[in-house]
This record gives C-alpha cells, sequence and structure tokens, in this order.
C-alpha cells in the first residue's frame, strides 16, 4: 500500500478487487481505478490526460476483466496518450471493427437459422450460448477471448451436463471460425485446445429407449385399446407402421399422401437432411390413413390437433405412451425397425437406412446413388 501523499501503485490485488464491497473509486495506481457502484457493479476506469483534457476511459466490466489485463490495458493507453493519439477514439474504432462475443453469436445464429430446418433446434443453439457462455464471455471483445475463458464456460458443466457442455463447446467454436474468417483475429481457435484443461467425461451417451422388435406387433394391435385421443392413436400407429420420425408424422398432410400409389412424399424441406422421402405405405398404414380421414379437419393435416388450424403437439404421442405405462419413446420404434431388419431379415443394409431416410456418409457413394431403393423398400 502506498504511504500517505504518495501515488499508489499496484495497491489492488485480485482477491481485494473480488471482495471489494464499498461503493465509490478505489485506486490501482498510474491513474486506474475500480469503480464500484452502490448496487455492487465494478468496472475498471483509466483517469488519464489526453491532448490536454483529463479523461476517464471505461475498460470494461471486472467481471469479464481480471485486474492484470486491465493493467495491461491502462499501460498501453496511457502511452498512446503520451504520444500525442486519442485513446478514447482508438477504443471506439476497435470496438466497431471487433465485435463482443454475443453480438458475434447473434450474427452467426441470424445468418444460419434458416438452414436449420427444425425449429427446436434453431430456438436451443442460440439459448445454450445464452445460458452458459454468454454470462462468462458475452460481453468479452470476440478477438480476447482465450482458451482460458472457453474452460471457464466449460467447466461448471463438463461432468454435470456432458451432452449440453459438448454442443456449448461447438457452438463456441462455430462463433470463433466464423470471426477468425470475417478476419476479427489471426491464430487457432481457441475452442481447439480446450480439451487439454477438462476432465475426461464417463457419462455414457443415453439413447432413445426402445421396445424389443418381438414385441412391437403385439403392440400396435393394442393401440385401439389406449385411453388418448383418437388422433393421438392414428399417429403414433402411422409412425410406427412407417419408421418415421416424430416430425415428420406430425406435419403430414393429405396433398403428400398418393392413395392410389400407396405413396407418401415428404418434401424436402421437412426432411432432416434436405431431401424429399418417398414412403412406401403398407396395408396396415393405409387402414391408418383412412380412419383417420373421418378424423381430419380444414387444415389439412393428417393428424390435426385440437388447435384449430395446427397439427397435433409433438408430446401427444410421448404423453400416450406414459399413460400406457412404457418408458419407450416414439424415436425408439425407428431403432426397434431398424434391429428387427438386422435380426430378422435378409435386406441389406442400404435398403434399411434409406427405409430411415438416412443420409450416406460415404460422399462418394452418395455423389453416384441417384435413386432410393423405392421398390426393395416397399
Amino acid at each position: 500500500m502506498a504511504k500517505s501523499g504518495e501515488h499508489p501503485d499496484k495497491a489492488l490485488t485480485a482477491v481485494t478487487v473480488r471482495n471489494i464491497k464499498r461503493p465509490g473509486r478505489h485506486a490501482d495506481g498510474n491513474g486506474l481505478y475500480l469503480r464500484v457502484s452502490p448496487s455492487g457493479g465494478k468496472s475498471w476506469v483509466l483517469r488519464c490526460m489526453v491532448q490536454g483534457k483529463r479523461r476517464d476511459i471505461a475498460l470494461g466490466s471486472a467481471k469479464l476483466v481480471p485486474l492484470t489485463e486491465a493493467r495491461e490495458a491502462a499501460t498501453a493507453l496511457r502511452k498512446l496518450a503520451r504520444e500525442g493519439g486519442d485513446p478514447v477514439a482508438e477504443r471506439r474504432r476497435a470496438n466497431v471493427m471487433r465485435p463482443t462475443f454475443a453480438e458475434a453469436a447473434y450474427k452467426v445464429y441470424t445468418d444460419r437459422k434458416a438452414t436449420w430446418k427444425n425449429p427446436k433446434h434453431q430456438a436451443q443453439w442460440i439459448s445454450t450460448l445464452k445460458a452458459y457462455a454468454m454470462p462468462y464471455i458475452g460481453e468479452r471483445r470476440i478477438d480476447l477471448i482465450q482458451t482460458s475463458d472457453v474452460l471457464r464456460v466449460l467447466s461448471p458443466i463438463w461432468l454435470t451436463k456432458p451432452e449440453t457442455a459438448k454442443r456449448v463447446r461447438q457452438r463456441i467454436g462455430t462463433v470463433m471460425d466464423w470471426a477468425r474468417a470475417s478476419g476479427y483475429f489471426e491464430g487457432e481457435n481457441p475452442v481447439n485446445g480446450v480439451a487439454r484443461g477438462l476432465p475426461a467425461q464417463t457419462i455414457k451417451p443415453k439413447h432413445h429407449e426402445a421396445m424389443p422388435f418381438n414385441e412391437v406387433a403385439q403392440f400396435v394391435g393394442s393401440i385401439p385399446e389406449m385411453n388418448v385421443d383418437p388422433v393421438v392413436k392414428e399417429a403414433l400407429a402411422f409412425t410406427i407402421l412407417t419408421a418415421a420420425r416424430t416430425g415428420e408424422t406430425l406435419g403430414a398432410k393429405w396433398g403428400e399422401i398418393d392413395l392410389e400409389a400407396a405413396l407418401w412424399i415428404i418434401p424436402a424441406d421437412r426432411m432432416k437432411a434436405g431431401r424429399e422421402h418417398r414412403v412406401p405405405l403398407s396395408t396396415s398404414a393405409l387402414a391408418v390413413l383412412e380412419r383417420s380421414q373421418t378424423l381430419s379437419d380444414e387444415s389439412g393435416y393428417v393428424f390435426p390437433g385440437r388447435k384449430r388450424g395446427k397439427p397435433l403437439s409433438n408430446m401427444a404421442m410421448a404423453m400416450g405412451l406414459r399413460r400406457a405405462g412404457l418408458s419407450v419413446t416414439v424415436h425408439g420404434f425407428r431403432s426397434s425397425f431398424s434391429d428387427w431388419a438386422a435380426e430378422s431379415t435378409q435386406f441389406p443394409r442400404e435398403v434399411v437406412e434409406a427405409s430411415l431416410a438416412h443420409a450416406i456418409e460415404n460422399r462418394v457413394e452418395a455423389a453416384y446413388r441417384r435413386g432410393d431403393l423405392l421398390e426393395k423398400r416397399r
């Protein structure tokens, strides 16, 4: 601490900054102050002479800018002022040129959300960053973000919410890749090295719980006895019989159905892979559609919901399974289909994968595969 009458020099410590509560300015030395507001907020301020005038220059929140970085910034700005420059204008220009992480994240989200077909994914992409990343690095300038900052974001949730943490890591990486490509910083993406500072995740990924395939036929036969809305019964049966995803069933419209050709044609904009998918309809699936015609309304949806003009709720079939005392998921019936095909039939894997509308992972094979194996799948 400085003696009375002397200017302080590095009077503050990280512990002091963390614990100090008294409102006002607290000098660190050489014009750097920690300002504490009556509400408890803490921020850094540099007071120095700029071109003959005393100026106060904000250096950011103490929550986001540690003491050492505040000192480094203050030293650089004082040097600029001594050389006749304008630190205020320089910082304003730098801040305009380089966005904060939050600004960059919203820019990436806005530019890319139209390419994401799943509204739930659209919402989750930005909401996870708002919940887990922005409290730590949201106001931090994009070019100042280091691997240590990413580590601070991920450490609290890495073991307790492993799947969420992985998504957050991937989404931070996407934002940083965009910033680097846009010329806001050079060098390696700070996300790349963060794995070295994180413990191994021992929690195994949780898969959709599925019904054993040899029990599915009996279950489908029992669906008419379920204590749920008739539309829910038919939607669930149709989903199982076509090995469809929940969203594909819920969004189905009569205009997609060709009863005469026994074909359901799902347009590309409703498919996960972004490609039109043709589904051959079995006799049982056609029977479901015949019954569903008596339940339809003017909305055009095959399985209309209770709200006028809306499809069935995305939780309706799942709740029906719960009411039946089952722990399986609707999506799990796709696994049941896959298991049945693998263990009880001789159909090649590519026919099964086409039935599930899975994208071909091999790019060369995908480039040459023009058909969708419809007749083999039928």
